[in-house]
């Protein structure tokens, strides 16, 4: 468990670049589902911190559980599509499922 703290904390601590350039399939490669799913998990990250401080921000909150429901989608696209990249994922950002 404490390894799955490190790494949410690790990736928030990365720019976009890096984790483009981390979880990117190929050399060019920016959109693909590990990369979206990557970049999602630190602004999801991003915003619940600002939500701990802001309670009543309630536009951002809507914006989170929209983020959420959009990487949840991708993760069941990738689930679908390969297992494996699936679970590499999961394990690389750190999410339970």
């Amino acid at each position: 468990m404490a390894s799955t703290k490190n790494q949410k904390s690790d990736i928030l601590s990365m720019t976009d670049e890096e984790i483009i350039s981390t979880f990117a399939v190929s050399e060019k490669d920016t959109g693909s589902p590990e990369v979206q799913v990557a970049l999602f998990t630190k602004r999801i990250q991003n915003l619940i911190e600002h939500l701990k401080k802001n309670k009543k921000d309630l536009h951002s909150r809507r914006g989170l559980l929209q983020m959420i429901g959009k990487r949840r989608r991708m993760l069941e696209y990738l689930k679908r599509k390969d297992e494996a990249r699936y679970k590499k994922i999961i394990d690389a950002v750190g999410l339970k499922r």
